[in-house]
């Protein structure tokens, strides 16, 4: 039935495939909605009747095409969405954009449908989720419990399933604490990697758009649609493919005892240890750090200068409207008329000096594995300690951005009172590749849940084994079907050439630009990138794949042999021979001269 229906990218694109159309999910939204009946999760809920006519020129599904295709999601209410308001979260601050920030555009080109906009800690400043002068959203899992900030509507609401996934902001862990607090996967990628372009910043220069999921296969999925480079932004960065180490060369950073703060919760304590257990009995090796110097780097964010950023943002309206601004909201940004220029500058030396500190902490590790939150904060605490709380829940994530590190929440088994519970991989930048076999390797076999569902994620069947490919043309890095691998949980592992046994050739194909690659007996060495996806998805993989390509077994350089993508000969009878370019990127580029 459709109102038990999972609301993950896999569930809804297989009922799409057996029939079901995109109008009969986007009513479904609008039902549980209404069945949720939570005032607090949306600033702005667009009509059903015009979401359901802006759908009507959908085609047929295409998932090669459009990879989220009518996938249901909601934006955090300070990123624009072309005719929608943008308030973040300050009624006098509205106004109406005319165009779809950077990365809501990706996702619409990709298929994905907006519902509308998310209630968010005003001006993104908190990590409780109740700073709003709107009705606060509940916590989807516990109504006591704080629902966690500041992108706290768009985290109840992949919680609920009203959507698939939503889009967060992260400065001090606005996409990692919702995520625990609700138990669902925050992904906060490297700054830059999705472009800041329409987004109202809280702190420029250490705000990143963040993504919420269900499961991290679908936060993964829609990472890879959205990072794409934007030239037009000056902070957009182009995501960098590495490699990763195998599973036994791992070396996981965990807190020293004098690090490990739970602030009294004995609860939390136990489950995390509970955690680092398994990550032992996975084959990762762990070693005890001092936390200490990244505790100091996250008390630069609210304690120290930085909050002068958000005081360019509000400066004016702070000075000329303030009853329009919580009384919260204000008496933070306003501490950044207490700080000197001079302050400015001794607080980047403070964070260089333990920058240097860290950085060689971290070269010793893969990655942190730590507490998501210290603790789950009730509604009654925040009322006696609001300052105290904000600040004690985001210990573990402050730092993060400052250092522009790279970091996954993810869920973990629950704690023993029922309550979610979670952890957070973080490593240095570009590293979330990483991030994602450390945080899949940990999950696997895990009892874990959708949400707030009471319905169990199929973990058991996460396998570590994974195939080789040889891609040689439109399925390389950065171009235009390099998709279908990452989607698939795909790895770049290294580039090569083959013997100099194959010929390449230019295929004429009107909607994709890509070449084909067949084995001769005196030929040329052509390059090839290697990849590696999960063995399990290389049936889906192969699947996909049209004439008159095919997979075959290829011969490297070094005598080799790995599965790879071949051509069949007919095809190449009335193609351009481009052998003498060595490689497909090396013929584009002397196209594109």
């Amino acid at each position: 039935m459709l109102n038990e229906m999972l609301f993950d990218i896999e569930s809804i694109h297989n009922a799409y495939k057996e029939g079901l159309k995109v109008e009969e999910i986007v009513k479904e939204v609008y039902r549980r909605i209404q069945e949720i009946n939570d005032d607090g999760i949306f600033i702005y809920l667009q009509p059903m009747e015009q979401i359901i006519e802006d759908i009507k020129n959908f085609d047929e599904i295409d998932l090669e095409k459009k990879p989220l295709y009518g996938i249901p999601f909601t934006v955090k209410d300070n990123i624009d969405v072309a005719g929608i308001p943008t308030t973040a979260g300050c009624e006098a601050y509205k106004y109406l954009p005319t165009k779809d920030a950077f990365v809501v555009k990706k996702l619409k080109e990709a298929g994905a449908i907006c519902i509308g906009k998310t209630n968010l800690d005003q001006f993104a400043t908190g990590l409780v989720g109740v700073r709003t002068p709107y009705k606060a959203p509940k916590n989807a899992v516990d109504k006591t419990i704080v629902p966690g900030g500041s992108s706290c509507g768009s985290a109840v609401a992949v919680s609920h399933q009203i959507v698939s996934f939503s889009l967060g902001t992260d400065t001090a862990g606005s996409g990692r604490v919702p995520a625990a607090l609700n138990n669902i996967v925050g992904f906060k990628p490297t700054l830059g990697t999705l472009s800041k372009e329409g987004v109202v910043p809280a702190c420029l220069t250490l705000d990143t758009i963040s993504i919420f999921a269900l499961t991290l296969q679908d936060a993964t999925k829609i990472f890879n649609v959205s990072a794409k480079y934007n030239v037009k932004d000056p902070y957009s960065i182009k995501k960098e493919i590495r490699n990763i180490k195998k599973i036994e060369n791992m070396i996981i950073g965990i807190p020293n005892n004098e690090s490990k703060i739970f602030y009294g919760d004995e609860i939390q304590k136990k489950s995390y240890e509970k955690t680092i257990n398994q990550i032992i009995e996975k084959g990762f090796k762990v070693k005890e750090i001092n936390l200490q110097p990244f505790f100091e780097v996250g008390e630069l964010l609210y304690e120290g200068s930085w909050v002068a950023e958000r005081y360019t943002v509000i400066g004016e309206m702070i000075e000329k409207t303030p009853e329009a601004i919580l009384d919260i909201t204000r008496k933070i940004i306003s501490k950044a008329k207490s700080f000197s220029s001079s302050d400015v500058y001794r607080d980047i030396y403070k964070l260089n000096k333990l920058k240097r500190e860290i950085e060689i902490v971290m070269e010793d590790i893969d990655l942190l594995a730590l507490p998501t939150i210290t603790s789950p904060y009730s509604l009654e605490d925040l009322k006696k300690e609001p300052i105290e709380a904000n600040s004690r829940i985001g210990l573990y994530t402050k730092f993060v951005n400052l250092l522009n590190f790279s970091a996954i929440a993810i869920p973990v088994e629950k704690r023993e009172d029922g309550f979610a519970s979670g952890i957070t991989a973080i490593s240095i930048a570009q590293e979330e590749n990483t991030l994602i076999e450390f945080c899949k390797t940990l999950q696997r076999g895990m009892k874990l849940y959708y949400g707030n569902s009471n319905k169990e994620i199929n973990t058991s069947s996460i396998n570590q084994e994974r195939i080789n490919i040889a891609v040689v043309g439109a399925h390389l890095k950065n171009m235009p079907l390099n998709y279908q691998l990452t989607d698939l949980n795909g790895i770049y592992e290294y580039s090569t050439k083959t013997a100099k046994k194959y010929r390449l050739f230019k295929l004429p194909n009107k909607k994709v630009l890509k070449p084909g690659l067949i084995k001769v007996e005196n030929g040329n060495s052509i390059s090839v990138e290697i990849w590696s996806i999960p063995i399990e998805k290389f049936g889906y993989f192969e699947k996909n794949i049209s004439g008159p390509m095919c997979i075959g077994n290829i011969e490297l350089e070094n005598g080799k042999e790995v599965k790879g993508f071949l051509c069949e000969y007919f095809a190449t009878l009335e193609a351009e021979d481009i052998s003498i370019f060595g490689g497909w990127k090396a013929y584009i580029n002397s196209i594109n001269q």
